[in-house]
């Protein structure tokens, strides 16, 4: 490896190190952490849901090869979203699951025209109750 890669390698580190501090740094309160993360979920949702459902029209419905480039493009920006979550890889990919669940009934009642019944709706609620809990619960070992 070259200097100048070496130096590049640097500037990439420190960049992104400094990127985290300013993202952890918008949770300087509760309330604000709570609305930035709520923010996250709902932006890495409708990516995963949008991705998969141009690779779905693609596949299933015939639609051109462009519906499977947008969709795998899409399927990546949704895989960096989740990365400026504050918190730790298992809570946040357990809690956007749920997050899932939940989007993807409103998807189906928004762009399928499904509207979702009694236990779609208390499954979404016991869902994001469990989530909830998980995400942001208070735990002793973490800094408040």
């Amino acid at each position: 490896m070259n200097q100048f890669s070496r130096q590049n390698n640097f500037e990439i580190k420190q960049y992104l190190i400094n990127l985290k501090i300013n993202l952890e740094s918008r949770c300087l309160s509760r309330e604000r952490c709570f609305v930035y993360t709520i923010l996250l979920f709902i932006l890495a949702g409708i990516l995963e849901i949008g991705g998969g459902y141009s690779i779905w029209l693609w596949l299933r419905e015939g639609r051109g090869l462009t519906f499977a480039f947008l969709g795998a493009i899409i399927l990546f920006l949704y895989g960096i979203v989740p990365t400026f979550q504050p918190s730790y890889f298992h809570r946040i990919y357990a809690t956007y699951g749920g997050i899932f669940v939940v989007m993807s009934i409103l998807w189906g009642w928004v762009f399928d025209k499904i509207l979702p019944d009694t236990y779609d709706l208390i499954g979404a609620l016991i869902i994001l109750i469990g989530v909830s809990i998980i995400y942001y619960w208070p735990r002793k070992d973490e800094a408040q």
